[in-house]
């Protein structure tokens, strides 16, 4: 347990184990040389031009940084001189390239904007046919609804009118027979 929390603050207090070969540019203002060593005093390698991507060695002493150039030679740098951007150089060519797609992108679309304005103008005049013809429907439609509550009135005021005159009916021959004269009945005695 001990080991493992030796190794682990070790990690931690040194980022440059956690940082080894990672991509770094030259700044953009700059042409300088690669040299031997940590300072002046070491010779010049070769020249290594603004913008260019090195590899960092995670390798540090004083301001010098440890780099790999495009070439695969190993040197050393002013560590200020060092970013970890893209540089201008290399971005430039990129963003004109995102510009020109963009333009044509735009032109298609205020070109395609046209077609839409036209398909636009059919869809509303389409639209003002639809609701033209819905409005018509309605009206037909609360016209038939009214004449069928009309309809559906008649018909119960008509079964009431029967149902009055058998209801009135039934009473006069209710009555009617209430006086008409019973028959007798034979005695049975009178043989």
């Amino acid at each position: 347990m001990l080991r493992l929390l030796t190794l682990v603050g070790l990690m931690l207090l040194s980022p440059s184990l956690l940082a080894a070969n990672q991509t770094r540019y030259i700044s953009d203002d700059v042409y300088l040389y690669l040299l031997g060593g940590p300072g002046t005093q070491y010779r010049i390698l070769g020249s290594i031009e603004a913008g260019q991507s090195v590899t960092f060695l995670s390798e540090t002493q004083g301001d010098y940084s440890k780099v790999t150039d495009q070439k695969g030679r190993e040197g050393w740098v002013e560590s200020k001189l060092l970013t970890k951007n893209e540089s201008l150089r290399f971005k430039y060519p990129k963003l004109q390239k995102e510009l020109e797609q963009t333009k044509a992108k735009l032109s298609q679309a205020l070109g395609s904007n046209d077609n839409n304005v036209q398909d636009l103008s059919e869809v509303t005049s389409q639209l003002a046919k639809i609701k033209a013809i819905l409005e018509t429907t309605t009206t037909q439609k609360d016209k038939a609804i009214a004449k069928l509550d009309h309809m559906q009135k008649n018909e119960r005021f008509e079964m009431w009118k029967q149902g009055g005159i058998i209801a009135g009916i039934g009473l006069i021959f209710g009555m009617v027979l209430v006086y008409l004269p019973r028959p007798t009945r034979k005695k049975k005695n009178s043989w």
